[in-house]
C-alpha cells in the first residue's frame, strides 16, 4: 500500500470488478481508455493481479485516504510486447483537476523509481488526451514516439530513473 497526504493506493483485485465497470462507464473517463462489461472487468482485474503476484507490481484503486471512497486507479503495468513498463491513471469525472492523478502519480514514481529499481517508466497517452499530457510533463516525462497501444494510437512517454533523481525542479 502507498500513502500520500490525500490517498491510499492498493493493490486491484478481482472484487474491484463493480467499482472498475462503474469508473470507465462515463463517457467523458473512457473516451481515450475504453470501457469494460463486468466480464471484461474481471478479466483484466485478473490479469492485473497475476502481475502483482509475478512482477511484483501492478495496477493500484486510489482511494481517499479520509474516506476510503475509490476514485481512480494509478500503478504501474508491464507490457511484454513492448519490454516497457509503464505507469498510468483514470479518474473519475469528480475528482478531475484536483491534482489527485499527479499526486498519485509522483508516488507510484517513487516506488518504481525507489524499491522497485525500475531504470525507466513509460506513459502511453492517447494524442487528444492533453489533461494526461499535462501530467505527464509536470513529472518530468519527455515524448519518446508515437504508436499503437490496444488499436488506440498513443504518443509513448518516458522518464528514466537517471532523469528522475537529478536534483531541480520537475
Amino acid at each position: 500500500m502507498i500513502v500520500t497526504e490525500r490517498l491510499r493506493l492498493r493493490p486491484l483485485t478481482e472484487a474491484d470488478a463493480d467499482w472498475w465497470v462503474r469508473l470507465h462507464s462515463d463517457g467523458e473517463v473512457n473516451r481515450f481508455v475504453g470501457g469494460y462489461t463486468l466480464d471484461q472487468a474481471a478479466t483484466r482485474l485478473r490479469d492485473i493481479q497475476r502481475q502483482w503476484t509475478g512482477r511484483g507490481h501492478g495496477l493500484c484503486a486510489v482511494e481517499l485516504r479520509g474516506t476510503g471512497e475509490p476514485i481512480g486507479r494509478c500503478g504501474l503495468n508491464w507490457w511484454e510486447q513492448f519490454g516497457e513498463t509503464e505507469i498510468g491513471w483514470t479518474f473519475a469525472r469528480a475528482h478531475w483537476k484536483r491534482g489527485y492523478a499527479t499526486e498519485a502519480a509522483q508516488a507510484v514514481l517513487a516506488w518504481g523509481f525507489g524499491p522497485l529499481g525500475l531504470r525507466r517508466i513509460t506513459a502511453m497517452i492517447h494524442p487528444d488526451n492533453t489533461a494526461s499530457a499535462a501530467v505527464a510533463k509536470r513529472l518530468g516525462f519527455t515524448a519518446l514516439r508515437e504508436d499503437t497501444v490496444l488499436d488506440r494510437p498513443c504518443t509513448v512517454y518516458a522518464l528514466a530513473r537517471d532523469d528522475y533523481l537529478a536534483p531541480g525542479p520537475r
